[in-house]
């Protein structure tokens, strides 16, 4: 394994040398909770001693107590007093162990969400595209919130239960040695009890968060799709297969807690056996005249401890099973090793500064086991400030071509060069930095219009941010808005439409002023005119940066400087309108089709000349 992939991989540690103190101090407060636990029963014994027993029977050092207070009441209130004292030890250490403990364990689960969190956010795509969305967010809040819980369970009961454990043994075998040995026969059955659920539980417990990951998918996947479900009048499908994967959960639901179910009374029936074992024989002696009723009744009480230490063990173990199955889905996401990263970068310092794009014979599968290549030997030379179209059918392989300039996917053969250099030469963010982009999917987040625009430059004032907007014919409707660019979008931006989104999208991408910028069919949900405008906005604005327009209309492209035309992955030719309309049959189809209004070739949308200006 190399140094770098042993550095990326999840260290536990990390989360907890921070915290020491709180990790340490947890389980410390629990040990003066114990020690109070086990005095407690022991005090008892000796006031029921004081009240019942005989004198001459007293321990000696008790003895010399008794003698020296003088009088029985005097001896049972000042061990009243050591009970009540007692009492109060053990509140100060279980306070203090459940904040420390819950101080740590919040702590813990936080610093690691965000390490996940920031692990997701480098993933490439191809990275993304193992796992599912509803995955990641089940990983990054129901998996996170598993360790947690095991974490401060793990504090609060680490030293306790063991130190129960054997504090309560040590007493009662002090106490009587010979009824004592009935522990002989119910501590084997605990702990084969105690190892059969962790054999069950461990394997449920992680089919049990297989299912939670379908359920928020479907449910992410549902809400998200609102619109579409209600406007295929798909209501009634989806509740059915939302009640197959709730379903699915349930039944993993039972069968992991079905463990837990069988455990707790299974456990609670050995430990009322015991204390009835013990109550049995223990009478018997107090009635033979070999055991005194005030060592009875603590032994009774220790072996209570003695047994409820054990279950706090088993709960323990079963937290463990879920947090361990937990864990190994956190690992899974944190040792996932990014095949896109700047680690090996010749030129890290180097920026975009002019915008030349050149791809040399790249070649691009999605799976590498696939027999078919999204892109094969492509070769293409774009010179800088020039705009480019391009144009193909649909699955042809345009928008992985682009994808590639700022390494949202690596070639797999080939290379792609920017300014000269080698994408792979330049750090991610700095060539990143000067590539902009309007993805076929326009994506708005949660919160205001400017909020938004600012993704382009942060640091942009009003006035920069208005005149991006109105190139991109955006500032009109904004401002028509009745809190105008503070207005609120929804999550996705659902309350503007899909061509004031493309618009947006557009405004923040000139906003940028990046040395490339690519267009992935971004003015699709605009009418022609308006299309037009926008085109003009970035002859203008952008007169120096590298322009390059996926578009399915010809209108779209046909002053571009170029025209590139791609085919099942290949580029089947290059040139201006007029010369490809001369010698490429395919642009031919495609210009003809769009013109006469007829259907376009397979996979080849035809759009009206007229739309709507949504």
């Amino acid at each position: 394994m190399s140094k770098d992939k042993t550095q990326n991989q999840l260290k536990w540690r990390k989360y907890v040398k921070p915290y020491l103190p709180y990790f340490i101090l947890g389980p410390l407060c629990m040990i003066i909770e114990v020690i109070g636990e086990v005095l407690l029963p022991l005090i008892q014994g000796y006031i029921i001693f004081g009240v019942y027993g005989d004198a001459s029977k007293m321990p000696a050092w008790l003895a010399k107590v008794y003698d020296l207070l003088g009088t029985q009441s005097s001896f049972i209130v000042a061990l009243a007093v050591g009970m009540v004292l007692t009492a109060v030890l053990m509140m100060i250490g279980g306070v203090g162990g459940a904040y420390f403990g819950a101080k740590a364990s919040v702590n813990f689960a936080a610093d690691l969400r965000a390490d996940v969190y920031r692990k997701v956010q480098s993933y490439s795509f191809a990275n993304i595209d193992k796992f599912n969305t509803g995955s990641l967010v089940t990983r990054l809040t129901n998996d996170v919130t598993q360790l947690q819980n095991f974490v401060n369970t793990l504090l609060r009961m680490a030293l306790r239960a063991p130190g129960m454990f054997i504090g309560a043994l040590v007493m009662a075998i002090a106490i009587k040695p010979d009824l004592a040995v009935v522990l002989a026969v119910a501590l084997p059955v605990m702990l084969l009890c105690i190892l059969l659920f962790m054999k069950l539980g461990f394997p449920r417990f992680t089919a049990m968060q297989a299912r939670v990951d379908g359920l928020n998918a479907n449910v992410q996947e549902s809400i998200t799709n609102i619109r579409v479900v209600k406007s295929f009048v798909r209501e009634a499908h989806e509740n059915r297969r939302f009640a197959e994967t709730n379903a699915n959960l349930k039944r993993a639901g039972m069968r992991a807690v079905g463990v837990v179910i069988l455990m707790s009374p299974l456990m609670t029936l050995i430990m009322n056996s015991t204390t009835l074992a013990v109550l049995y024989f223990g009478g018997h002696m107090v009635l033979d005249g070999n055991m005194e009723i005030a060592q009875l009744s603590p032994f009774v009480t220790y072996i209570t401890q003695i047994l409820s230490s054990l279950m706090m063990v088993t709960m323990l173990f079963m937290q463990f099973s879920r947090a361990m199955a937990s864990a190994g889905r956190i690992k899974e996401l944190m040792n996932e090793e990014s095949d896109i990263n700047d680690t090996a970068a010749a030129h890290p310092e180097l920026c975009v500064t002019r915008g030349e794009i050149e791809f040399r014979n790249v070649s691009f599968r999605y799976y590498k086991n696939s027999e078919g290549k999204v892109l094969d030997d492509v070769s293409l030379k774009i010179p800088a400030g020039s705009t480019v179209g391009i144009i193909g059918s649909t699955g042809s392989g345009k928008t992985t071509l682009v994808s590639m300039i700022p390494r949202l996917y690596d070639a797999d053969a080939g290379e792609i060069l920017v300014d000269g250099v080698n994408v792979k030469d330049y750090s991610l963010y700095n060539l990143r930095e000067g590539v902009g982009m309007v993805l076929q999917k326009n994506v708005l987040f949660s919160g205001t219009i400017l909020d938004n625009l600012r993704w382009g430059d942060a640091t942009a004032d009003m006035a920069a941010i208005r005149r991006a907007a109105d190139h991109a014919q955006a500032d009109g409707f904004v401002t028509s808005f009745k809190n105008g660019y503070e207005s609120d979008l929804g999550q996705g931006g659902t309350n503007v439409s899909g061509g004031q989104k493309q618009r947006l999208c557009i405004a923040r991408a000139l906003l940028k002023k990046p040395k490339i910028l690519i267009l992935d069919d971004s003015t699709s949900a605009v009418d022609t005119a308006t299309e037009a405008r926008i085109r003009e906005a970035f002859r203008t604005e952008l007169a120096d940066a590298t322009k390059l327009i996926i578009a399915q209309r010809i209108s779209s492209v046909k002053d571009a400087d170029m025209i590139v035309v791609v085919n099942e992955g290949r580029i089947t030719g290059v040139g201006t309108h007029d010369s490809l309309l001369a010698s490429n049959e395919e642009y031919k189809e495609i210009y003809d089709s769009q013109m006469s209004g007829a259907t376009a070739p397979v996979g080849q949308k035809a759009h009206a000349e007229k739309e709507v200006n949504a």
